[in-house]
């Protein structure tokens, strides 16, 4: 099982995600580091983990806001590997971020499917499309999806080019109370066995992993467990 480290930005700060309520989101408080700075955090994450891949969720960008590129670059240059989730709506955006070098995330909150399938065709494997959901119930435009549930819109994104898919309820986030999205992961896993399955939001520890990783899982997504200190490297080694 990969690991994969949550930077939640907003504002130039790493912030704790809670539930997708993003308005509330405060700097992050954590057992691995004083500091709240992006380079500082993704530097810790490094030292006591091992874990140079991470997930930067750029909610300002998502929000409408220009990408934080050069905080983007700070990182990469420092040694990491970047999947970015800059709220992409259109393919400027996608070229942007994949001729800087950087993973890009298309979320189904904010990109629609000609843009999806617009990006696989150009930068597969630099994409990753990010099945947003807030309580199981598909985020973004469902008339343009076409699909009714999240099943269908994660089987639809596949006939577009997808071949890494991130399952991702916001509800879950922060709130200690687990992935909830294992019988979709499982299904998905069953029916596109070489497609990659990351999953994330609400990771609690060891437990949540091993329940992950037998539904097909290949990589998690993971944060307050991390800061928290409710997962350590052991943990995620033995999967």
């Amino acid at each position: 099982m990969q690991i994969v480290p949550v930077l939640d930005m907003k504002g130039g700060f790493v912030v704790r995600g809670v539930a997708g309520r993003r308005s509330e989101y405060r700097p992050v408080v954590s057992r691995l580091t004083p500091s709240c700075k992006p380079l500082d955090v993704a530097r810790a994450f490094r030292l006591h983990f091992g874990l140079t891949t991470l997930y930067v969720a750029d909610l300002d960008a998502i929000g409408g806001a220009e990408p934080a590129l050069p905080v983007y670059t700070d990182l990469m240059r420092d040694g990491f590997r970047l999947w970015i989730d800059a709220g992409v709506r259109r393919m400027d955006r996608v070229r942007l971020l994949a001729d800087a070098g950087f993973g890009v995330v298309v979320g189904l909150e904010t990109a629609a499917p000609a843009v999806l399938a617009e990006a696989c065709a150009a930068f597969d494997p630099r994409i990753l499309f990010s099945l947003d959901m807030k309580e199981g119930e598909p985020l973004g435009d469902a008339e343009a999806w076409g699909a009714a549930d999240a099943r269908a819109v994660a089987e639809k994104a596949v006939t577009l080019g997808v071949r890494r898919l991130i399952v991702l309820d916001l509800a879950r986030v922060g709130v200690n109370g687990g992935v909830g999205t294992e019988g979709l992961c499982a299904a998905l896993a069953q029916g596109h066995a070489d497609v990659e399955l990351i999953a994330g939001g609400g990771v609690r520890g060891p437990e949540d992993l091993r329940r992950l990783a037998t539904c097909g899982v290949r990589a998690a997504l993971v944060a307050s467990a991390l800061h928290d200190g409710r997962l350590r490297r052991e943990h995620w080694e033995r999967l």
